[in-house]
C-alpha cells in the first residue's frame, strides 16, 4: 500500500487500451457469481458500473444516501456529454477530444487515461441511444450536437437541459432490471462511514441506515467508490445539499491517497448569490454561452447606475457594452474554458464593473442570438419582410425550444424574464478534479479499493472542460472498471465469502460508534451550519478563485483552528440510534474540516497557477496562468498521517509523449 505504480500499459498510445484489455486476467463466468462487489454512489459512475459488473455476472451491492439510486446529484447535470463522433464533420477526431481535454487541463493529466476516455467516449453514445436516451436530434434524424468552452468543434450531445436527467434514468433502468434479477441489492438511505481492510485489501464497509440509525456491516471482494465531488466544502456551491466527502476521506484515512485536492472547478455561469440566507447555488448550463454574449457596462459610471437601479442594461447600446471574452479571446470569445472565462469574471468585478447590488454578477444576454435565429426563421418560413416584432417573436420560440427549462429556472429564481431582459451570472464552485489517486486500472493505493467518475483525481488535470464529467463517469462505469476490475478479482475465485465477524469489522465498527459518540458530546454551543458556513467563507475568500500564499496560510491556520472548536462545541440534536440528519450533516463537515487544511496546503505547496489553480505569485503580465513545467509537472497524491498538517506528500511524475507542452492560448 502507499506506492504509486500508475500501471500505465506500454506502447503507443492509441494500442495502449486495446493491449491492455487483450493481457490482463480475467473472471470466469461461473465464478463471477461466487464474488461480491460493492458499489457506494449511484450517480452515472456508481449507477453504470453497479448495471454493468451485474450484467456481467457479478453480485454487486450498492448503496447511497438518497431515498432512490435516481436522485443522484448526475441528474442535475444540463448541458451535455462529450464524445468524439465527429457527426457534424468539423474535424473532430479522438485525438482531437483527448488534445483539448489535456489543453483544457493545462497540462495536468494522465496521458494514457484521458486518451482512453477519448476512445471509448464514442461508445457511450451508442449505449444510451439503445437505454432510450432522448437525445436531441437535428432535421434529418441525426443526433444533434452542440459546443462546449475550450474546443472548436461541436462535440456535445444533449438531451435540453435535461442531460444528466436522462443519462441517469438510462443507468437506473438498467441498474432496474439487475435488481429485479436479484443481482443488486440496494441499499438505499445509507451512508457509508468507513471502508474495512482485511490483510491490507479492502473486503467491506461500515455504513448507517440513516432512517433507523443501526449500523451494519458489509463484506465484499472489492469496494468500488463512486461518491462524486466535494464542491460543499465551500458551503455555497452548485452541488446538491447532501454532496459529501465522507466515503472517500474514510478512504484516504485507511490509505488511499488523495490527489490534487486544490484542483477545483469554479463555474462561470451560476446565478449569483444573494445574500446570506442561501445554503446553496443553481447553475445555469454553459450550453447557454452557444449563444448568450458576456459583457458588463464599459463605463464605470453606467453600472454604478445599474447596481442603484437607475438605469437598465437594455439602455446600453452595443457602443457601450464590454463583450469582455469576445475582446479578450477572439478565437474562442464566448466560449473559452470555465477558469478562464471565471477568472475573467472576478476581473471585471473586482474593476467595479459588476451589474447586481453585490457587484459581483456580469451579464448573458440573448438578444442578438433571439433575432438571428428570429430572421432565420422568418425566412424559412417564407417571411421575406418580417418586422422586428415577428422576429422577436420567432427567435424567442427557437431560444425556448433550445434553452426553455434553463429560462424557466432563471426566472423562477430571480423574478426577471430572461427572454427580455439578460441574465445575470457569476462563478461558483462546481466540480473537483482533485479526487483520490487512482491508476489506470482505476484502483486507488489499497488493493481492492476503487474509485470512478467525479470521485477519482484521473482526467481532468487542473481544469474540466465542460460536458466531459458525465462522459468521465460514464466512461469508467460501463466501459473501463468492469474490465480493469476482473484483473484483480480474478485472484480472488477461491477466496469465499468474505466474514463480517472478523476482528477487523470489529474493528471498524468500534471506531464508526466512538467517532458518532464523540459527534454527539460536544457542548452544545453552535450548530453544524454554523461551522460549515464559517469554513465555506474561509475556503472561498482564501482558497478561491484566485490564492496567495499568505492567505492560503492563514487559511490553514484558521482551519484548524475552527475544526478544534468544532469538536469542543458543536451541538447535535437527538440520539444515534434513530434517524438524525443534523448527526449525518455533522459527519459530513468534520471531514470537511480535515479536508479544507489539506487542500489549502496542497494550494501552498504547488507555486505555480494551472487551470483552475491561480496562484496570485505566478500569472503572465496578462494577467493569465503561468505554469511551472520544470518543478510542478507532476500529480500532488497526499499520504495520511493523522492531522492534515502532517500528511506527506507523494508525487506522481507526467510524462508526455505525444502533446507538446506550451502555455495554453484561446486568443
Amino acid at each position: 500500500m502507499g506506492i504509486l505504480d500508475s500501471k500505465v500499459p506500454t506502447g503507443p498510445l492509441a494500442d495502449k487500451w486495446t493491449n491492455h484489455k487483450n493481457h490482463i486476467d480475467l473472471v470466469n463466468p461461473a465464478n463471477k457469481r461466487n464474488i461480491d462487489i460493492i458499489v457506494v454512489g449511484t450517480g452515472l459512475a456508481g449507477g453504470s458500473a453497479a448495471a454493468t459488473l451485474a450484467e456481467l455476472g457479478y453480485n454487486v451491492k450498492t448503496f447511497c444516501y438518497q431515498d432512490s439510486p435516481r436522485r443522484a446529484h448526475s441528474i442535475a447535470a444540463q448541458g451535455g456529454v462529450n464524445a468524439a463522433k465527429n457527426y457534424q464533420g468539423d474535424g473532430d477526431s479522438v485525438y482531437r477530444l483527448f488534445y483539448d481535454t489535456v489543453k483544457g487541463g493545462d497540462y495536468r493529466s494522465r496521458e494514457a487515461n484521458v486518451y482512453r476516455l477519448a476512445q471509448v467516449s464514442t461508445n457511450i453514445i451508442d449505449q444510451c441511444v439503445a437505454q432510450g436516451v432522448p437525445f436531441a436530434r437535428e432535421y434529418g434524424g441525426l443526433l444533434d450536437n452542440r459546443s462546449f468552452g475550450g474546443v472548436l468543434v461541436s462535440r456535445t450531445f444533449y438531451a435540453k437541459g435535461q442531460t444528466g436527467q436522462q443519462l441517469l434514468l438510462g443507468a437506473y433502468a438498467a441498474m432496474n432490471r439487475q435488481i429485479q434479477r436479484g443481482k443488486i441489492k440496494s441499499h438505499t438511505r445509507h451512508e457509508m462511514l468507513d471502508l474495512v481492510l482485511v490483510d491490507g485489501k479492502a473486503r467491506g464497509i461500515i455504513a448507517r441506515d440513516l432512517v433507523t440509525g443501526e449500523i451494519e456491516r458489509h463484506s465484499a471482494h472489492a469496494v468500488v467508490l463512486a461518491t462524486g465531488g466535494y464542491g460543499n466544502l465551500f458551503f455555497l456551491s452548485t452541488y446538491c445539499m447532501g454532496a459529501n466527502v465522507m466515503a472517500a476521506w474514510r478512504a484516504h484515512r485507511r490509505g488511499a491517497f488523495m490527489a490534487n485536492p486544490c484542483f477545483t472547478q469554479i463555474h462561470p455561469t451560476c446565478i449569483p448569490v444573494s445574500g446570506d440566507h442561501q445554503s446553496k447555488l443553481t447553475l445555469m448550463s454553459e450550453s447557454l454561452r452557444n449563444d448568450g454574449r458576456i459583457w458588463v457596462p464599459k463605463r464605470l459610471e453606467d453600472a454604478q447606475a445599474i447596481r442603484e437601479g437607475k438605469l437598465k442594461p437594455t439602455q446600453l447600446g452595443e457602443g457601450e457594452r464590454d463583450y469582455y471574452l469576445e475582446r479578450r479571446y477572439p478565437a474562442f470569445g464566448n466560449l473559452v474554458p470555465r477558469d478562464v472565462a471565471s477568472r475573467a469574471a472576478k476581473e471585471r468585478c473586482d474593476a467595479g464593473f459588476g451589474v447586481n447590488k453585490t457587484g459581483e454578477a456580469v451579464y448573458l444576454d440573448f438578444d442578438a442570438a433571439i433575432m438571428r435565429y428570429g430572421r432565420e426563421k422568418a425566412l424559412t418560413s417564407g417571411m421575406k419582410d418580417a418586422d422586428d416584432t415577428t422576429v422577436r417573436q420567432l427567435g424567442e420560440e427557437v431560444v425556448e425550444a433550445k434553452y426553455g427549462n434553463l429560462f424557466d429556472m432563471y426566472e423562477k429564481i430571480v423574478d426577471q424574464n430572461p427572454y427580455k431582459t439578460p441574465m445575470m451570472i457569476y462563478p461558483a464552485v462546481h466540480y473537483t478534479m482533485g479526487g483520490l489517486w487512482v491508476d489506470y486500472n482505476l484502483q486507488t493505493t489499497i488493493p481492492g479499493c476503487y474509485a470512478a467518475g467525479e470521485a477519482n483525481f484521473s482526467d481532468h488535470g487542473a481544469n474540466r472542460l465542460g460536458a466531459s464529467a458525465l462522459m468521465q463517469g460514464l466512461a469508467d462505469g460501463y466501459f473501463v472498471l468492469p474490465y480493469t476490475i476482473g484483473d484483480y478479482l480474478s485472484d480472488d475465485i477461491r477466496t469465499g465469502a468474505i466474514p463480517t465477524d472478523s476482528p477487523e469489522f470489529d474493528a471498524a465498527e468500534a471506531d464508526t460508534r466512538s467517532r458518532l459518540e464523540k459527534l454527539m458530546s460536544g457542548k452544545g454551543t453552535h450548530s453544524v451550519d454554523y461551522y460549515h458556513k464559517k469554513l465555506g467563507k474561509i475556503m472561498w475568500n482564501k482558497c478561491g478563485m484566485s490564492r496567495n500564499a499568505k492567505e492560503l496560510q492563514e487559511a490553514i491556520d484558521e482551519i484548524a483552528e475552527l475544526r478544534a472548536d468544532f469538536w469542543e462545541n458543536v451541538r447535535v440534536p437527538g440520539t444515534a440510534d434513530t434517524k438524525n440528519q443534523e448527526l449525518e450533516k455533522a459527519g459530513r463537515v468534520a471531514d470537511f474540516l480535515e479536508l479544507g487544511e489539506l487542500f489549502a496546503k496542497d494550494a501552498l505547496t504547488r507555486n505555480e497557477s494551472c487551470g483552475g489553480h491561480f496562484r496570485e505569485e505566478y500569472q503572465t503580465p496578462e494577467g493569465e496562468a503561468l505554469r511551472d513545467d520544470e518543478n510542478f509537472k507532476f500529480v500532488s497524491a497526499w499520504e495520511y498521517k493523522g492531522a492534515p498538517k502532517d500528511a506527506v506528500l507523494h508525487k506522481e511524475q507526467l510524462v508526455y509523449e505525444n502533446i507538446e507542452l506550451k502555455t495554453r492560448s484561446y486568443k
